[in-house]
């Protein structure tokens, strides 16, 4: 007979994942949605799909990290296990209220280690090394924005930006023996490349969500032994899901339709590089931080391409006042490329700052502040509570 807790300990995973399935939908599929290279329907059901493949594989190594690294497996006692995901997903809770992109992983890693330090079992050389890749993880993102931002974007503004037509992107012409399917009317090879290459990047997020975001949901429950790693996966995929086509279908309006703030092109650009550094991760079992990655990237990527009228010369003397707009990131180069150093500064600069200061300071406390109270209301939780496991 299942027991009363154990039932508890699945709805409370259960939450955990329906919420991560609203905001990482929103973050993935958003820009596509926004877009209309796919319907908010279609979206969740490729998010659900992908999240799946990202668990199954590389997201396992998550889950041992998190269910029996940081602390020994015996620590998960069902009880404990509920606080912690109670914790993580009191975590999500007050990021989306106070609207902050706070990051599940960093919140479960420090649920996790205020059970370790409460049973006095805290592997501190794991934790030190996560710790590590959470110092790497954002500066790598800002300098592969940078670089991108003021090498490569204006070319790929050239050849990649998105430019959507009247009509159905393709049509199947029905008139011979077998269906063949045709550009649009009015659509180009270039728009048709543009739009396939935004659609296989959300999915590459998606991928990348499971990989990092399953092991949230479910990693206390396999490190105490109430599910198997394969039953894990697919409770954590299947919460997700559910979240992807309810909630879901309102952030993927919001990100949608905030993509002014931020082009699709750079859009897509910050997605590959923040997918990437957390499916290289999750591969190594670190449990890290999208959001964080994300939003550095975004830094990154608006001051290289505000930089391209200096020289590198210039620029180790301070000779430029590099301004990061919104504007200098949607320029579109119609005509040659110019070289670096070569390129007009006011047709970089624009009234709208792509990030505001005070929003970033925001975003990094709250980063500081989420792992940090969770690990402080987790030990105090677990000294009053005896209710973790034997170690």
């Amino acid at each position: 007979m299942i027991s009363i807790l154990l039932l508890v300990g699945l709805a409370t995973a259960g939450f955990v994942g329906f919420n991560i399935g609203g905001s990482s939908t929103g973050v993935a599929w958003g820009p596509s949605v926004g877009a209309n290279v796919v319907s908010k329907t279609g979206a969740a059901a490729l998010m659900t799909g992908f999240v799946f493949l990202g668990g199954w594989t590389v997201g396992r190594n998550v889950i041992d990290t998190l269910g029996g690294q940081i602390v020994p497996k015996a620590a998960f006692s069902i009880e404990a296990s509920i606080v912690v995901l109670t914790f993580i997903g009191l975590g999500m809770l007050v990021a989306n209220i106070y609207g902050v992109p706070v990051s599940t992983s960093m919140t479960a890693v420090g649920a996790i280690a205020g059970l370790g330090l409460a049973t006095q079992s805290l592997e501190w050389a794991v934790l030190g090394e996560i710790a590590v890749w959470w110092l790497i993880s954002p500066v790598v993102g800002f300098w592969l924005g940078s670089i991108v931002g003021r090498y490569v974007y204006p070319y790929l503004d050239r050849y990649f930006a998105l430019t959507q037509s009247e009509g159905s992107l393709v049509t199947v012409e029905r008139s011979g023996g077998v269906p063949t399917p045709r550009l649009g009317p009015g659509t180009t090879t270039r728009e048709f490349v543009s739009t396939v290459v935004v659609f296989l990047i959300a999915c590459y997020m998606s991928f990348s969500a499971g990989a990092s975001n399953v092991a949230n949901a479910v990693a206390p429950l396999v490190g105490g032994g109430l599910l198997e790693p394969d039953m894990a996966v697919i409770l954590g995929t299947a919460t997700i899901g559910i979240g992807s086509f309810t909630i879901a279908r309102r952030t993927m309006e919001s990100v949608g339709n905030g993509i002014t703030d931020l082009p699709l092109l750079a859009a897509m650009v910050v997605m590959v590089i923040g997918a990437t550094i957390t499916t290289i991760a999750s591969a190594m079992g670190i449990p890290i931080s999208l959001a964080l990655s994300t939003v550095m990237t975004i830094v990154g990527l608006g001051w290289g391409r505000a930089t391209r009228p200096a020289t590198a010369t210039e620029l180790a003397r301070g000779e430029i006042d590099a301004d990061v707009s919104v504007d200098a990131i949607a320029t579109e180069t119609d005509d040659e490329v110019p070289a670096i150093g070569e390129e007009s500064g006011e047709d970089l600069q624009g009234a709208g700052d792509l990030f505001d200061p005070s929003v970033v300071v925001r975003f990094v406390a709250f980063w500081i502040i989420g792992p940090t109270v969770a690990t402080a209301l987790s030990y105090a939780t677990f000294v009053l509570l005896p209710i973790a496991g034997t170690v």
